[in-house]
């Protein structure tokens, strides 16, 4: 049974592995990396990465892990700074923050979210959602101008799902037909847009409601 790292040198070989797990996917993709080309990367023996993990898929569940650790400590610092800006501003924001993440440590993080969306691979990403709607809900307390959208729950799901899939798949694209500004500039605007239109709607319902009564 793979042992738990507690003293620092147990840990730091498991963030080497790790390290060598997302290498290894850029050289090799996610069906052919195998425990020895990391276990090489990270300048361990094979038998030192089965005493933490019995395969490499425990590997990859580990790799997700610390990505969505990641994200989170990228989105959680953004909120008290977002929440004050318009939308035109907060969701660049955003996305800038992912951004500069994908693209730290020679794009370490990009290449993997590359591999496994092409290889159909699960990506949990369920705690940066609760983390992005986190940050929709403060927005909304700062702003109760946007608390009468009625399609509000429906709105954050497309953006934080669809949202993130479509930046992976920009910055995966080699020859992207637009720039990663221009999508960002795009996203920010749909959105707004969005919450504009649900706004005036509301305001007609209760205008609507205001003359029957």
């Amino acid at each position: 049974m793979p042992r738990i790292p507690r003293q620092q040198r147990a840990k730091s070989t498991v963030e080497a592995i790790l390290d060598a797990g997302y290498i290894s996917l850029g050289r090799h993709g996610l069906a052919g990396t195998t425990t020895t080309h990391i276990a090489d990367i990270a300048g361990v023996s094979v038998g030192s990465l089965y005493e933490y993990f019995k395969n490499k898929e425990a590997i990859y569940e580990a790799m997700l892990a610390r990505f969505v650790r990641d994200l989170v400590g990228v989105l959680e610092p953004l909120t008290p700074r977002v929440v004050r800006m318009p939308l035109t501003e907060a969701i660049p924001t955003i996305l800038y923050g992912v951004q500069a993440l994908l693209l730290r440590d020679e794009q370490r993080y990009l290449k993997y979210a590359r591999e496994v969306f092409n290889a159909d691979f699960r990506l949990d990403l369920s705690e940066v959602s609760r983390q992005l709607g986190n940050i929709i809900l403060q927005y909304l307390l700062h702003n109760p101008q946007h608390a009468r959208m009625q399609r509000f729950a429906a709105m954050s799901y497309i953006f934080v799902n669809a949202g993130m899939f479509t930046v992976i798949r920009h910055m995966s694209d080699p020859n992207p037909p637009i720039t990663y500004d221009e999508l960002v500039d795009g996203l920010a605007h749909m959105v707004s847009h969005y919450v504009r239109m649900e706004q005036h709607l509301a305001r007609k319902v209760e205008a609507g409601l205001a003359q029957g009564g």
